[in-house]
């Protein structure tokens, strides 16, 4: 074991044959395998395992807790296997208990700078993660599947053994092994309401928002004319001014559109 005098070893933590560099922080509860190597700067708090000969970059925070408000520091793991690279500012979170109690992590793969992953995925081998990339909770990701950068996954997706994911792209369902998926489609789909009902906004501000979005992206005159409307019917509703306000205040740029009524 070689631990620079700068790293931080706590009590509870079992290390092998392993490198610990400069300025390194290894928590309670943490399991280093032979032959890993922490860089410089890392973080990892416990209970997280990082298997043989794996690598992790400067600036890495590994088996932090979730970001999950129901989470109470259960005593739920991160494990991470053999000869992964890890790079810079790449964060992985422990699972939660209601979620199975394990995020784990297998062989061989390739996780780029500042990509990561959520609480209780199951990632398979060789994995590879492009820079940016992110991974919602309860995620499965197949062996030798590829994200491309900045994409990002939805909470529950399967994404099947050798697929591909392409850069930026938006994935919310399924995709089948050995498929390609490209593109980000993103639309209006309607209002937040349960973010809305969560944070005390009343029925009556809602119904306001709902009629004046209807009437905004669903009516029958041009775009300008239908937000005059908009911006006349519902004046007096602060949270429908602060819809018509943004719209105002960003004319030079593009808005998202609503997708299509069925």
């Amino acid at each position: 074991m070689r631990v620079h005098p700068t790293a931080i070893i706590e009590k509870g933590a079992e290390i092998g044959d392993a490198e610990i560099g400069p300025f390194c922080h290894v928590g309670d509860g943490v399991k280093i395998h032979d032959g890993a190597i922490l860089k410089s700067h890392v973080v990892i708090e416990g209970p997280t395992e990082i298997g043989p000969r794996t690598q992790v970059y400067p600036y890495c925070v590994l088996g932090e807790p979730p970001q999950h408000l129901g989470c109470k520091g259960d005593g739920a793991r991160l494990v991470i296997g053999a000869d992964n690279i890890i790079r810079e500012h790449v964060t992985m979170h422990r699972g939660t208990v209601a979620g199975g109690a394990l995020t784990s992590v297998g062989d061989g793969g390739f996780f780029m700078v500042g990509s990561h992953i959520a609480h209780d995925c199951q990632v398979g081998d060789k994995v590879i993660l492009a820079n940016a990339a992110a991974v919602g909770g309860h995620v499965h990701i197949g062996d030798q599947a590829f994200l491309g950068g900045m994409c990002a996954i939805h909470q529950h997706c399967r994404i099947g053994e050798h697929s591909f994911v392409g850069g930026c792209a938006a994935v919310t369902s399924d995709i089948i092994p050995y498929a390609s998926a490209v593109g980000n489609h993103a639309r209006l789909v309607g209002l937040n309401v349960v973010g809305l009902k969560r944070r005390g906004f009343s029925r009556a501000a809602i119904h306001d928002l709902r009629a004046a979005y209807r009437l905004l992206f669903y009516g029958d005159a041009v775009f300008k004319e239908r937000l005059e409307l908009v911006r006349d019917k519902f004046g007096s509703s602060p949270e429908v001014s602060r819809l018509v306000d943004f719209i105002d205040t960003g004319k030079a740029r593009p808005l998202m559109p609503a997708a299509r009524e069925d």
